[in-house]
């Protein structure tokens, strides 16, 4: 089992600590809302994008280099869901997402790693939906344009997070009825996989 600390690995780290950045950026209030002379709405969106980026950049990196690690297995789907969460909180708390839209969006992740999690325990492994790519779009677009809508010359970008909101809305709700039916499926598989403490002791 590695545990190195590669290329891929570096930039799933960083995408972690850039998730407290992104939060005292966007909820912190700065004199006339400027950081350095510029918007903070800005610099909130600069800081998300380039997590947004390294989160396709590590996945791309460690295959390309083969550099798939149990860590990077671990801690990738930790720091998406960080990032997302922390700044969907904080727009709850900039007024520019309704709290009940974000809180089932956040449960939705929370159910459906649980229930991937028992699975796997179970010696299953569900596929990730094909609803999740649009959902991981959608919320990186809906992100950045509701925090840009704060600027005054990107006030119609508002509209566009609104409408990817919704998009998020329903890409997760019909995924997460899709996770649970495979879910619900399972005990009639688990016959075929052996218990997860006879496939350590095997690989041992």
């Amino acid at each position: 089992m590695r545990y190195t600390l590669n290329l891929p690995n570096a930039l799933t780290t960083t995408r972690i600590f850039l998730v407290p950045l992104l939060v005292v950026v966007l909820l912190t209030n700065f004199e006339g809302r400027l950081i350095f002379g510029m918007r903070k709405e800005l610099i909130g969106a600069a800081i998300f994008g380039l997590a947004s980026i390294t989160d396709w950049l590590d996945g791309y990196l460690a295959r390309r280099r083969q550099q798939v690690t149990t860590l990077g297995q671990l801690i990738d789907p930790i720091a998406d869901k960080l990032l997302t969460s922390a700044a969907f909180i904080s727009l709850i708390q900039m007024g520019l997402a309704p709290a009940w839209m974000v809180a089932v969006i956040i449960g939705r992740e929370f159910a459906v790693t649980t229930l991937r999690s028992i699975a796997y325990a179970r010696g299953v492994v569900i596929p990730a939906s094909p609803l999740g790519k649009v959902k991981m779009v959608a919320q990186v677009v809906a992100i950045l344009a509701l925090i840009l809508g704060e600027e005054e010359r990107l006030q119609a970008l508002s509209v566009v997070g609104d409408a990817a909101l919704w998009v998020v809305m329903a890409a997760a709700l019909i995924s997460a009825a899709d996770y649970y039916r495979r879910f619900s499926q399972i005990p009639a598989k688990v016959a075929a996989f052996p218990p997860v403490e006879q496939r350590r002791s095997k690989a041992s």
